[in-house]
This record gives C-alpha cells, sequence and structure tokens, in this order.
C-alpha cells in the first residue's frame, strides 16, 4: 500500500475548522451571547487559520492542484520561514487557537474540528512531513506538427482499413483487371433476375 501523506488532510481539515470558526463567531457576535468576546476571538482565530492554510504544500510524489491564488499568500509563508513550514508548530498554535473558543457553545464545533487538525498535522510532523511551495512549471507550448494531423487521401465512404492495405503480390496479379484499373467489380455470388 502506498505512503498516506497526512499534511493533505490536516490542511483541508483546518481550513474548513477556520471557516467554522468564523461561521460560530459571528453567531455568537450577533446574537450577543453571554460571552461573545470569545465569539469575536473566534472570528479573528478563523480568518488567521483560513490565511495560514489556504495555500496547499507540495506533495512528495505526484501533482498538487494550486488553489486560486494561493501563490501570493505562499510567498507571505515563504517568508515565515520555519514557523509555517514545520508542522509540530503548525499542530501546537491549532491547539493553542482551539482552546479559547471552546469556552462557548457556537463555537465549540469549529474548536472540534481544529483539534483534530492539530492531531492530524502532529501525526504528519512525526511522519517527517514538513510545508513546501508548489512549483510554477513553464507551460510548453505544443508542437503545430504533433497537433495538426493530414487529412484523408481519399474521400468517403472509405472502405475499412483491412481492405484498404492489400499485400503487393494481390496488387500485381490483378493489375489488368478491372478492380485494379478502377472499373466496376466483378460479383463472387451468381445473381439471376428471377422473380418468383
Amino acid at each position: 500500500m502506498g505512503h498516506i501523506e497526512w499534511a493533505m488532510w490536516a490542511n483541508e481539515q483546518a481550513l474548513a475548522s477556520g471557516l467554522i470558526l468564523i461561521m460560530g463567531g459571528i453567531v455568537a457576535t450577533a446574537g450577543q451571547f453571554t460571552q461573545w468576546h470569545f465569539g469575536a476571538y473566534s472570528i479573528v482565530a478563523g480568518v488567521f487559520v483560513c490565511l495560514l492554510e489556504y495555500p496547499r504544500g507540495r506533495r512528495a510524489r505526484g501533482s498538487t492542484a494550486e488553489r486560486c491564488g494561493q501563490r501570493y499568500l505562499s510567498k507571505v509563508l515563504q517568508l515565515l520561514g520555519p514557523l509555517a513550514r514545520n508542522y509540530y508548530i503548525r499542530a501546537f498554535l491549532h491547539l493553542g487557537l482551539a482552546v479559547p473558543a471552546g469556552f462557548l457553545l457556537a463555537t465549540i464545533l469549529g474548536t472540534a474540528c481544529l483539534l483534530i487538525a492539530s492531531t492530524i498535522y502532529l501525526l504528519a510532523a512525526i511522519r517527517g512531513e514538513h510545508w513546501a511551495p508548489i512549483e510554477q512549471k513553464p507551460k510548453q507550448r505544443p508542437q503545430a506538427s504533433a497537433t495538426v494531423k493530414q487529412p484523408p487521401s481519399n474521400p468517403p465512404p472509405r472502405p475499412p482499413a483491412e481492405a484498404r492495405k492489400k499485400p503487393t503480390g494481390e496488387l500485381e496479379g490483378a493489375a489488368d483487371s478491372d478492380v485494379a484499373a478502377g472499373g466496376p467489380q466483378a460479383n463472387p455470388i451468381p445473381v439471376s433476375d428471377e422473380v418468383v
């Protein structure tokens, strides 16, 4: 069985957790819950988690689909250095961000999701994974000769491919017949005109 890259799953889980934290924080803040300040904290923490997790990391093997516009945030993460690349730091950062949001019912789902993402990141870090930006490959233009095919040489209806390719010995023997000259073809089965 192949090697599982846990960081890919943690990234998706953490991004969804950030969005859930934002929604729970909006509900708590707009509803003026008794501890609505935890809702405001959840909005800020959710936005931070979404910005941190939006750029996907490059997979060790295979190709990675880049999210729309992620190359700009990838440059910011590269400037942060080991703070963004190391999954141990991400695991404990997500764990720390999840604790204050757990004190409010509206944000408890986002907290649970962020704790799951933290656990998956810890597993990825133990397995030796780290974040690396997706490198842009230069696009190669297709060669015109490779994409343009030659048009057919004979007009439709065309006989099947095996009928078109006759051995050269048969063509030499039938050179004087009507078939080789392009005349009418002789029917090998006799046809009678009798109508019953």
